[in-house]
């Protein structure tokens, strides 16, 4: 919705014509009350979404009229929020995890600053990410957006300042309302069910194919102050990629929170799905997230990764030996499904070793060709389905503990790197029994988010195993 023409500008005290403040045009601007108030009015909103994500990443919250929002008014969800999983069910306790016995309110915090429209509503709406608090002030340390914030404050202690930018890869497909039927990719423009492989990357007639959907994207995108840097067609059936502007992990973990919901929104204004799962259609390549990162030294602004002669510092291998060591541990971080572990394959784009290279996307962790004031290391191991928040916490906590520790890399990897070793853990089983032994990543983590998060991956598990796949009744029910 526009704002009234009457609110464009308002009279001086001279006289003259006073501009509009820049944060009631701008959107992500707010500071505090007093303006978000007179954002409220100028756009006049309605309805507020107070919104947090959950350990899927899922949107959580509540709704209500914007004047209830600004008249403060106390927020609050029940803990057991945050312990569920992505059935709707609750963990066992054990190994740690105990399930709250009042299952207590915590108290939402609007960050003022993440307020934005919402641009599908057809009621002027508008969206507010919260942080999360106990009663008595102290921040919850298992909720996502507080666990990316303790990274980032291991970082601050150091005087350091990581720099992320993520991309983030999603198909499109059929609507598919009964899940016993396979995805397939959705009719383009052209009346043609999309085709994928080889010849799909980076195809400009594949992005035509769905022009008005990628213009609805962009406008939703530019009234929410979100910023896409690319948007390129991937090797997959309708397989899209958007890359991000680099900038504040926070910031570009709430950038892919939108983002996700944005996309999914859009692709359902035109009768398809936009899907995250990492695998969703049988012989197709999956969805990753990548992670592009760098350090900066709060005090002189310059990239650490980077000498004055340009050369690699000490700290970038240190970072990138961190990785090697660590991200295996917390591979349930950034394969959080069981459909995770069919994208890590073998001889594929996604990785499933550890190693390092200059440019080698075989590779798990790729180093770009750049200049030395832009050097990073890319985290190629994520995948779609992972909560931002806890991929870019993971990824930035295990290079700290790198440079922390000091721990050596290995020398780069020349040759492809994908077709032989397997380094990752092959199941989701596997890789929260990798993660709960990781003290050192549990302890910058927070621990009691390790806990809660190990035994949510545990029942989902368990809860997967109750389903027989059509694998089973093809090739078990007449055969043993």
């Amino acid at each position: 919705m526009m704002p009234p023409e009457k609110k464009e500008v308002r009279p001086s005290s001279r006289g003259g014509r006073a501009r509009t403040p820049a944060f009631l045009k701008n959107e992500r601007g707010v500071k505090n009350w007093k303006e978000a108030s007179a954002w409220l009015e100028w756009r006049g909103i309605e309805d507020i979404e107070c919104i947090t994500p959950d350990q899927a990443g899922v949107a959580r919250g509540k709704m209500m009229p914007s004047k209830k929002f600004t008249s403060n008014t106390s927020l609050a969800l029940p803990s057991a929020v945050f312990m569920t999983t992505i059935s709707g069910g609750y963990p066992e306790d054990g190994n740690g995890f105990h399930y709250p016995e009042d299952d207590g309110d915590l108290k939402l915090l609007p960050d003022l600053s993440t307020l934005t429209a919402v641009p599908w509503e057809e009621d002027p709406t508008a969206a507010v990410i919260c942080d999360l608090v106990h009663q008595d002030g102290r921040s919850v340390e298992f909720t996502p957006r507080n666990v990316l914030k303790r990274v980032l404050a291991a970082y601050d202690e150091r005087g350091l300042k990581p720099v992320v930018a993520p991309e983030i890869e999603f198909y499109l497909v059929r609507k598919n309302p009964d899940p016993d039927y396979p995805l397939t990719p959705p009719v383009g423009r052209s009346g043609r069910p999309i085709g994928g492989g080889a010849g799909a990357g980076y195809s400009i007639a594949g992005v035509n194919e769905f022009d008005e959907l990628i213009d609805d994207i962009y406008h939703f995108s530019e009234r929410q102050g979100l910023e896409i840097d690319t948007l390129i067609h991937e090797e997959g059936a309708g397989q899209l990629e958007i890359n991000l502007r680099h900038g504040n992990p926070i910031e570009l973990a709430d950038q892919v929170f939108m983002f996700k919901r944005t996309i999914r929104e859009a692709a359902l204004k035109h009768e398809i799905y936009a899907t995250f799962m990492a695998k969703p259609i049988q012989g197709q390549p999956g969805s990753a997230m990548h992670i592009h990162q760098s350090v900066i030294d709060k005090k002189t602004g310059k990239n650490i990764f980077s000498a004055e002669d340009g050369s690699e510092t000490d700290a970038f291998f240190h970072f990138i030996g961190g990785m090697q060591k660590h991200v295996p541990n917390a591979l349930v971080m950034f394969a959080p499904y069981v459909n995770s572990y069919r994208r890590l394959t073998q001889q594929a784009s996604a990785p499933v070793n550890n190693k390092w290279g200059y440019d080698n996307r075989t590779t798990a962790f790729r180093v770009p060709r750049s200049d030395p004031a832009a050097r990073r290391v890319e985290n190629r191991i994520p995948s779609s389905d992972a909560n931002p928040y806890l991929a870019l916490a993971a990824s930035l906590a295990c290079g700290l503990i790198g440079m922390t520790r000091k721990i050596k890399a290995e020398p780069p990897v020349l040759t492809t790197a994908n077709a032989d070793e397997i380094d990752l853990p092959r199941s989701l089983l596997e890789a929260v029994d990798l993660f709960e032994a990781d003290k050192e990543l549990g302890i910058i983590l927070g621990t009691s988010f390790a806990a809660t998060y190990a035994a949510i991956k545990r029942a989902e598990f368990e809860t997967f195993m109750e389903v027989i796949s059509p694998w089973e009744r093809e090739y078990l029910l007449l055969n043993v």
